[in-house]
């Protein structure tokens, strides 16, 4: 990273989107941290050097608020050399449960959103010579698991718009990042959305034994500086999910089936481990 690097963060309050602008700002980079909670992106703005912040809220769904919101954004840094596409929401409910306003929430949030941002933030790049984009997908986004179809939809997509904008604009200096993080410890499942779009409340066990922010961090901004184009951010089970519905889907496909006829519906609902 260059120094004084502006960086554009979405879900930049919590969690990894906080963990990315903590770390870029220890690097010399300016920070545009986006999100709903405006006095957590105060926190997060004061601790990373409020003088080289600028806190832009938004709801990420409010598409059309986008046009007037990136020309802030560049008016303040004069340009964006990194937009980390990293908001998002989950959900914990079988497909056959769940009201049809969740995955059209779901998609407007972790599809729709990124797109749109990367749309109205594609042509400043490509005038001002390149930039780069990060978005986070998920494991969910390599291979479909239960109680998630909502949530693997839309995060399947993200890998697939972002591979296109990869291929479309390399050559013209756009560098592109897709990490899919396995369970990290954060609070993405109680914000999960339930079958009827009520927020979930409670985490899982694979959640809070999962790996901290600190090193899904590291390991995303050392993929970035490596040119990484793709990071499966997992370990055990979710790691080897992720490369055998490469290798083998047929075998991942039965591997979730069975998990699900031994319960795990009813042990995510307890907050066990259910895979």
């Amino acid at each position: 990273m260059r120094s004084k690097e502006c960086w554009w963060i979405t879900g930049a309050s919590s969690g990894i989107g906080e963990g990315i602008a903590r770390s870029a700002a220890t690097q010399g980079a300016r920070l545009i941290l986006s999100g709903r909670n405006v006095a957590q992106l105060e926190r997060v703005a004061g601790e990373c050097g409020a003088d080289s912040c600028m806190i832009l809220p938004f709801d990420t769904r409010d598409f059309a608020a986008l046009p007037p919101l990136v020309e802030q954004a560049i008016a303040w840094a004069g340009r964006i050399d990194c937009l980390v596409n990293n908001a998002g929401i989950s959900q914990r409910s079988l497909a056959v449960d769940t009201d049809f306003s969740v995955y059209e929430t779901i998609i407007n949030i972790d599809l729709l959103a990124p797109i749109a941002l990367t749309q109205a933030v594609l042509p400043h790049m490509l005038g001002q010579g390149g930039g780069r984009l990060i978005a986070i997908s998920s494991v969910a986004g390599v291979a479909g698991v239960p109680m998630r179809s909502a949530y693997c939809a839309a995060k399947h997509g993200v890998f697939g718009y972002f591979d296109s904008v990869r291929c479309e604009t390399a050559h013209l200096g756009i560098k592109v990042h897709v990490i899919a993080p396995g369970s990290v410890k954060t609070n993405v499942s109680r914000n999960a959305l339930s079958a009827d779009g009520a927020r979930r409340g409670q985490s899982d066990a694979a959640i809070e034994t999962g790996m901290s922010v600190t090193d899904a961090v590291a390991q995303i901004m050392a993929a970035v500086e490596n040119e990484t184009r793709e990071l499966i951010l997992a370990t055990g089970a979710e790691a080897h999910i992720a490369q055998l519905r490469r290798s083998n889907p047929d075998a991942v496909f039965d591997m979730m089936a069975a998990s699900v006829a031994r319960g795990y519906a009813v042990k995510m609902d307890a907050g066990e481990k259910a895979l």
